[in-house]
């Protein structure tokens, strides 16, 4: 498989650091709010990265965080009279209720910032030591300048961050540049006992607690929004290395942007939209469409007609999961070489074309282009006057559920059933069409249609559906 990673801006095999298991750390949600359109995305990209690294037989420990100690979660807490902890609970909460309407499967470990202090602070007083943090005022700054290789991954010279940086008032640092480690705990603010007195992490350093706690030293791949490459990774990398004397992460992966109509998403816009608001309006399932509909790297534009154009094409996968299913109930054990053959081929065409866009750094756009041909496929067979074998049915229930798994899609099927009432109908109209009383067949169809019992007929038998 081939990634582009961010470090080198270059696509390049990717070859684990361990061959018995692949270490993945997920920036996660920061928990003061519902999670928005714009974090919907690398969850979902991300989450088919796992998915199809495990398809390809590949042991992933995925790690994605929960920030829950922050500026903004306590700006929250005072305005609604209550504390940190029963803010981002109360989202962590919220945020399962998204996640799971989304198919985004659970990491393997999702850690709190609040759980990890102590190795929080472990780090800092190391840095200290080691001479790349220093302690103003009860806050703990990193030495920015002294990690030779800063800028690396925003690809940006220290001169040029030095002339957009800026100290602020009431704020006492060695240098502009330098970014705080730990922060010295304001009156009425939530704080934690350390060495440079009360007070509560930085965010750049939790995510690098986190990573090293639960994956070590160095890991695989680090992964989130191109917002979180500067300052965010940088920062990581540069305290993390630091720390270790070794490299942070072998590979980085940033998905692109997400525009609304066409303009940069923003509360003061009026254009912001939280994941619950949209999933309300047309469900989750959209949304997670959209999310990976293009190349992870290419920006999105969210808008009425984008989100319709997924539910349109999620309706036809799932036509043609159904259809597919009464195939194959109906389908003869006998075989028919030729009509099986032609299936046979027609998946292994579109299997690998799946893989083939999938291993092009995980080029979802191509993968989806692959399953609806394979869906075209089963279509035309399916839908043949000669009919395909219960082991040809099979196959193709098989490769269509196992692209759908992979890319997260097609999850929300339910069995639909009918009363009594309406299979006697459905069984009268067939007796009518078997007698050729075309009439009475017809009045029956326009009858269950006024009930939205949509009817067809095929070579296997009468196909129905409820019109939703």
């Amino acid at each position: 498989m081939r990634i582009y990673n961010t470090l080198t801006r270059k696509k390049e095999n990717f070859v684990p650091i361990d061959a018995h298991e692949v270490k993945i750390y997920a920036c996660g949600p920061t928990v003061y709010n519902f999670i928005h359109i714009g974090n919907a995305r690398p969850l979902c990209v991300f989450d088919v990265l796992r998915r199809y690294m495990a398809h390809r037989g590949m042991n992933v420990k995925f790690v994605q965080n929960f920030t829950d100690i922050d500026d903004k979660i306590i700006k929250r807490a005072n305005e609604e009279g209550t504390d940190y902890k029963t803010v981002s609970e109360k989202y962590i909460d919220e945020f399962w209720v998204d996640a799971k309407g989304l198919n985004i499967m659970e990491a393997t470990v999702h850690p709190k910032a609040t759980e990890n202090i102590d190795e929080i602070i472990n780090i800092v007083k190391t840095l200290e030591e080691k001479g790349y943090a220093y302690e103003s005022n009860g806050d703990v700054y990193f030495r920015t300048r002294r990690f030779d290789e800063y800028g690396k991954l925003s690809k940006q010279p220290i001169d040029d961050l030095e002339s957009g940086a800026r100290i602020e008032v009431g704020v006492s640092k060695e240098d502009a540049l330098d970014f705080a480690l730990w922060k010295a705990s304001k009156e009425g603010e939530p704080y934690w006992e350390s060495p440079w007195g009360k007070g509560r992490p930085g965010w750049h350093i939790e995510c690098s607690a986190m990573a090293g706690r639960y994956l070590g030293k160095s890991i695989d791949i680090h992964c989130g929004g191109q917002d979180l490459i500067f300052p965010h990774h940088e920062n990581e990398i540069a305290q993390s290395e630091c720390y270790n004397g070794c490299a942070f992460s072998k590979y980085w992966m940033h998905n692109g942007f997400i525009t609304v109509d066409n303009t940069k998403m923003s509360k003061s816009l009026g254009n912001f939209f939280t994941v619950r608001d949209v999933a309300e309006k047309y469900g989750y399932e959209p949304i997670r469409f959209l999310m990976i509909s293009a190349h992870y790297r290419s920006p999105i534009n969210y808008s009425y007609d984008a989100i319709e154009q997924c539910k349109a094409s999620l309706n036809r996968l799932y036509t043609c999961r159904d259809s597919l299913e009464f195939a194959y109930d109906n389908a003869k054990v006998q075989e028919n070489a030729e009509k099986d053959n032609a299936v046979f081929e027609f998946i292994k065409i579109h299997e690998k074309a799946f893989d083939d866009a999938m291993e092009d750094d995980l080029n979802t756009a191509d993968a989806i282009a692959s399953l609806f041909n394979l869906t075209r496929d089963i279509n035309t067979v399916v839908n043949d006057e000669v009919a395909p074998s219960k082991k040809a049915c099979e196959a193709m229930v098989e490769s269509f559920d196992k692209l759908c798994d992979i890319l997260g899609l097609v999850y929300n099927r339910k069995k639909d059933s009918l009363d009594e009432e309406i299979e006697a109908l459905i069984a009268q109209r067939a007796e009518a069409r078997k007698n050729r009383d075309f009439a009475t067949a017809d009045r029956i169809r326009y009858e269950l249609k006024s009930r939205n019992i949509i009817l067809e007929d095929t070579p296997q038998g009468v196909k129905w559906h409820i019109e939703k």
